[in-house]
C-alpha cells in the first residue's frame, strides 16, 4: 500500500503518528547525472542545528533507507542530548553500494543537497563514509565536520568513538561488579571495523581478554596479526554463546538485540559502538528480565560525535577526550536513575534526554 506520493504508507505513518516518529523535516534527495539518491532526516533541531553522519549502505529499498534514516535521525537527537551537546539530531543515509557508485562527483551533489538546508543539519561520516568523503561534500557545503587535519578538520571520529565505548564498559563492571577494571574479563566485540578494532585495543591493554568477529575476514586478520592472543568466532552466533563471556559489544549494524539473540546471549554486560542495537521497543525490558546489564549505545557511542561537534568550534583532541572521558560518569548515572525509578537503563537514558530536550523547547 502506497500514499498519494508513491512511498510505502508504513513509513509515512512512522513519520506522523508513532513514538519513532516526530520527525520536524525529511528531504529525498535525487541526482541522477551521479545516480545519488539520499535521505537526510532532521528529527530535533531543539537543541541547535541537527548533527550526525552520512550512512552509504546498499539498502534493499528505498522504504528501507527512509526507515533507516528516521530511526537513525532520532537516536542521534538522544544521543547528542546525552552528550551535552548544542545540538539537534539529524541523519543521511545514501542508497547505493559505495565500492561500486560512489564518485567525487556523487559526493558533490550531495553537499550541494546538505548545504540547501542552510545549517540546519551538519554531517559527517558513518558507515561506508571516510574522512577523505567529508572533505570532498565539504567543498559544497561548509556544514560538514569529520573531516582530515588537511583540510581543518579533526579527522577520524572512531578514534574517540571507541574510547567512549570503553569508558562505558568500565562503567558498566563498576556498577554489576564494584571495579571498572576489565582485567581478567572476557568481552566479545561483534565488528572489528573503524571502531571495533579501537576497542580492541583498549580493551587488551586494559588486560582483558576478547574474542572478536566480523563479516570481513580482512577486518579479522588484521588483528588476528597484531595480537594473537587475541580469539576468533567463527560468526555472531556462536560469539555471543560462548561460555563465560562477561561482555558483548555490538559494533556493526544495529538491531543486534532482538528476540533471537537476547535468550541466547550469556554475557552479564551489553555495551558498544553499534548504533540502534534494540531491535525494537521491549527488547531493553528483556535484558533486564534476564539480569544483563545493558549500556545504552547511544550514550557510550557519543565519543565520535563529541569529536566532530567540537572541530565546528577549532577542534582539540585534549579538550574532546576529557569531554569523552565524561561518558564514564553519564553511564553510571544513567545505571542509578534507572535503579530509583525502577525502570531499564534504556528508559532512564531516554528519560534524561527527552527532559533535556523539553526544556531546551520551553525557553524558546
Amino acid at each position: 500500500m502506497t500514499d498519494v506520493t508513491g512511498a510505502p504508507a508504513d513509513v509515512l505513518h512512522t513519520l506522523f503518528h508513532s513514538e519513532q516518529g516526530g520527525h520536524e523535516q525529511v528531504v529525498l534527495c535525487q541526482d541522477r547525472a551521479t545516480g545519488l539518491k539520499a535521505v537526510i532526516a532532521i528529527h530535533s533541531t531543539a537543541l541547535g542545528p541537527a548533527l550526525g553522519g552520512t550512512r552509504f549502505y546498499p539498502y534493499a529499498s528505498e522504504a528501507e533507507a527512509v526507515t533507516d534514516a528516521l530511526n537513525l535521525a532520532r537516536g542521534m537527537s538522544y544521543k547528542n542530548a546525552m552528550a551535552g551537546l548544542d545540538h539537534g539530531g539529524g541523519k543521511a543515509v545514501i542508497i547505493g553500494d559505495p565500492d561500486v557508485i560512489k564518485s567525487e562527483e556523487l559526493l558533490l551533489a550531495y553537499g550541494r543537497f546538505v548545504a540547501s538546508l542552510g545549517g540546519r543539519y551538519v554531517t559527517a561520516c558513518d558507515v561506508g563514509t571516510y574522512v577523505a568523503d567529508m572533505d570532498v561534500v565539504a567543498r559544497e557545503c561548509r556544514w560538514t565536520t569529520g573531516r582530515s587535519p588537511e583540510n581543518g578538520g579533526a579527522g577520524d571520529s572512531s578514534v574517540l568513538t571507541a574510547f567512549g565505548v570503553y569508558q562505558g564498559m568500565r562503567a558498566s563492571a563498576q556498577h554489576l561488579w564494584g571495579d571498572p577494571s576489565l582485567s581478567g574479563r572476557l568481552v566479545g566485540v561483534a565488528g572489528v571495523g573503524k571502531v571495533g578494532h579501537h576497542l580492541v585495543r583498549h580493551l587488551r591493554e586494559d588486560g582483558a581478554t576478547v574474542v572478536i568477529t566480523d563479516v570481513r575476514q580482512d577486518a579479522v586478520w588484521r588483528i588476528a596479526d597484531q595480537d594473537p592472543s587475541v580469539g576468533v568466532a567463527a560468526d555472531t552466533e556462536r560469539l555471543i554463546e560462548i561460555e563465560g563471556l562477561d561482555i558483548y559489544a555490538p559494533c556493526a549494524l544495529g538491531g543486534a538485540l532482538n528476540d533471537d539473540t537476547v535468550p541466547r546471549l550469556t554475557a552479564k554486560i551489553v555495551c558498544g559502538a553499534a548504533n540502534n542495537q534494540l531491535a525494537h521497543p521491549g527488547v531493553e525490558k528483556d535484558l533486564a528480565d534476564r539480569g544483563i546489564l545493558y549500556a545504552p549505545d547511544y550514550v557510550v557511542n557519543a565519543g565520535g560525535v563529541i569529536q566532530v561537534a567540537d572541530e565546528l568550534h577549532g577542534f582539540d583532541f585534549e579538550r574532546c577526550k576529557a569531554k569523552a572521558a565524561k561518558i564514564y560518569d553519564t553511564t553510571l548515572a544513567i545505571f542509578a536513575r534507572a535503579k530509583a525509578d525502577g525502570i531499564p537503563p534504556a528508559a532512564a537514558a531516554d528519560r534524561i534526554a527527552e527532559q533535556r530536550m523539553a526544556e531546551a523547547r520551553q525557553r524558546r
